[in-house]
């Protein structure tokens, strides 16, 4: 080997390149640890449970992410490293090397960076779908900048990581080759036998380990190093996730049942309402998704809180839920904006990807405007942003949503917030009277923007609305103002007294007391039915879910159109209401008082979240016979859920005209 060919040296690098390219993986290795240990310490309030003695076996489980991950991000490095050729030594070839790798590696750090902060919002690493979901967006530089400016403090340990990084890599001088054939021979030999062996490491790492036959190291895989999901998020690191997700666009078809009957016995979304005889209700319909607002918010939601004295931060909402009918147990169907479009519009929740941006979204759906078209509706979808944001007007039309009302709509610059858009007080009052010039019945939705980071409130209420433990509650504050006036407007409108109104929220956000930070308690969201007659009043303590709101709205109208929805009528006491998510490569399934954690092929825990709001006891290996028939049934509905969602979005079967068969074969 080349090594056996250099003679003994006393400068400051070694001449040894294998052990100078271990050294340097060694030393992101360590960084990448750092990353983990402040991104525990900045997120800690999200695991209250994990003691220091518990975060060390994390921090273990940590390493194969973290070597799979720097392999990836590396493996050009490491070929241009041990590339059997001696112009590998050059000063010149060693300095090129040496940029390529902080550059390479500065970008990683980066994303593990962004993600000590990014975490509080999504409850999970980033992974590819980032790049989509903000693909057509154009204010990047404003949201960099008030990062920046907000986060500055991770800007600063990104450089001292970087600084690190730079100072501390070695590089490889040139040894002294012996000369002649038989030398060179030895050297070109030996050094293709360590590219021999470096590669077959590379691929033990990258893979996560030595069982090359056995699947390659996945996101869910994290979960065996935890005592709660939440922790994954600790073990894994962002490129690792970014990586596993890269060109993971398309689903596969799924078989757990092999007859249409035993398929549809275990989960059917299609839908056939009957009215029992009663005429169509023609109600107009406005949903409002509110942007980033947990149930954790609504005061009358959490009477238990704060020794029964929590007050919440929304006192309107506090009484839609007085005057409406409200879900006790309803959850998001996702984590991230882009997901919640579909789920509440058309009943389609984003597993593995969100629909909007995938393969699929050119799927034809059903949706709640597009059924109550065929009644003779209009539609009209407002949010307070330019129509190509995050993709949601172009789904909208998709829905059948015929008229878009945005920044460009409102006409007013004055009142843009500097980075999303309009403050939502003024967009919702154009909003109400945009309604009133719309032909009945009419179809609406709107998306809020105000209760999103940067978390700036216009300067006439900086004084006005509670700060609160944690920036976003002045926001949460002055949307429910907003929508209050909003309200206030509405009720002077011709249109309002015959409307159905259903306010939820895209996703949950962070969480201040202790109770809720668990899984469960993080997905949590309120859904609410507001008539202004009263005909819909009082709390369902069923569980509910986003995708159940279209199919609810037809119920509560009587409408006779049949439809597909990953969702059902969430008020019928007669179905078995549970609610579904996917995170982290694991499917959520809340059913009663438990959730049932199911990594596709087998279930990983059972929680009584009723009893054990903390999630600190795992049912799933108490083998008692109740638990047991709950995590079959449940581990039934989530096949049959996957298979339904899969087969169908692959063969294009997401509407009732289509007669494709969702078993093997079926496509």
């Amino acid at each position: 080997m080349a090594t056996c060919l250099v003679s003994i040296s006393k400068k400051k690098y070694s001449r040894n390149s294998y052990a100078v390219l271990a050294r340097n993986m060694a030393l992101m290795m360590l960084l990448f640890s750092v990353c983990r240990l402040i991104f525990y310490i900045f997120n800690r309030d999200f695991f209250p449970d994990t003691s220091a003695r518990q975060i060390w076996p994390i921090f273990a489980g940590g390493l194969r992410f973290d070597i799979s991950a720097l392999i990836w991000g590396n493996i050009v490095y490491i070929a241009l490293f041990i590339i059997p050729f001696k112009f590998r030594y050059s000063a010149a070839y060693q300095k090129a090397l040496k940029v390529f790798f902080v550059v390479v590696n500065a970008v990683m750090l980066a994303g593990n960076c962004a993600d000590v902060i990014y975490f509080k919002f999504t409850l999970r690493r980033t992974t590819a779908d980032v790049f989509r979901e903000f693909a057509a967006e154009n204010n990047y530089g404003d949201l960099l900048g008030h990062f920046l400016v907000d986060f500055w403090y991770m800007w600063l340990i990104w450089v001292a990581l970087v600084a690190a990084l730079a100072l501390l890599y070695r590089k490889t001088v040139r040894p002294v080759f012996g000369r002649g054939l038989a030398a060179n021979i030895a050297f070109y030999a030996g050094s293709t036998v360590m590219m021999v062996v470096v590669a077959a490491l590379c691929v033990v790492g990258m893979r996560g380990g030595v069982n090359v036959i056995a699947h390659p190291l996945r996101l869910n895989d994290a979960v065996q190093y935890v005592k709660k999901p939440l922790e994954m998020g600790i073990v894994q690191n962002t490129p690792f996730c970014i990586f596993r997700t890269l060109g993971k666009r398309n689903l596969a078809h799924i078989n757990f049942f092999d007859s249409q009957e035993t398929l549809e016995a275990a989960y059917n979304p299609a839908t056939t309402p009957s009215a029992g005889g009663a005429a169509f209700n023609p109600m107009n319909v406005v949903i409002i998704i509110w942007e980033s607002l947990s149930r954790e918010h609504v005061g009358a939601l959490n009477k238990d809180l704060d020794s029964g004295n929590y007050r919440g931060y929304t006192p309107f909402v506090d009484t839609l839920v007085a005057q409406g009918l409200t879900f006790t147990s309803s959850y998001a169907n996702g984590r991230r904006s882009v997901e919640a479009m579909p789920s509440v519009l058309a009943g389609i929740p984003s597993l593995h990807m969100p629909f909007i941006g995938s393969p699929y979204s050119g799927n034809m759906v059903n949706s709640v405007a597009g059924l109550l078209k065929r009644k003779g509706y209009s539609t009209s979808f407002f949010h307070g942003s330019l129509p190509e944001a995050m993709g949601f007007w172009t789904f909208a039309q998709t829905a059948g949503f015929d008229t878009f009302f945005g920044e460009n709509e409102y006409g007013n610059k004055r009142d843009h917030d500097g980075v999303w858009g309009i403050w939502d007080e003024e967009f919702l009052q154009f909003m109400a009277l945009k309604l009133s010039e719309q032909r009945q019945p009419f179809c609406s939705a709107v998306f809020t923007i105000s209760s999103h980071h940067p978390f700036k409130l216009p300067k006439r209420y900086a004084d006005v609305f509670p700060e609160g433990p944690d920036p976003i509650l002045k926001c949460i504050s002055y949307t429910d103002f907003a929508l209050q006036r909003f309200f206030e407007t509405a009720k002077k409108q011709p249109w309002y007294g015959n409307t159905l109104f259903v306010l939820t929220a895209d996703h949950a956000n962070r969480h201040i007391f202790p109770e809720s930070q668990n899984d469960a308690d993080q997905m949590a969201i309120p859904i609410i039915f507001f008539t202004p007659n009263g005909s819909l009043h009082g709390m369902i303590d069923n569980v509910a879910q986003q995708t159940d709101i279209m199919p609810t709205i037809m119920s509560i109208l009587r409408c006779d159109e049949p439809f597909i929805a990953f969702g059902q009528d969430a008020i019928d006491q007669s179905k078995e209401h549970f609610a579904i998510n996917f995170i982290n490569e694991v499917y959520h399934v809340f059913y009663r008082q438990y959730l049932l954690l199911f990594d596709g092929e087998k279930s990983l825990a059972l929680y009584d979240i009723k009893s054990d709001r903390m999630m600190r006891q795992n049912i799933l290996s108490q083998h008692e016979k109740d638990s047991t028939d709950i995590t079959l049934l449940l581990e039934n509905k989530a096949k049959g859920f996957m298979q339904q969602y899969n087969n169908r979005m692959i063969g294009n079967c997401l509407t009732v005209d289509c007669s494709k068969p969702q078993v093997a074969g079926g496509d």
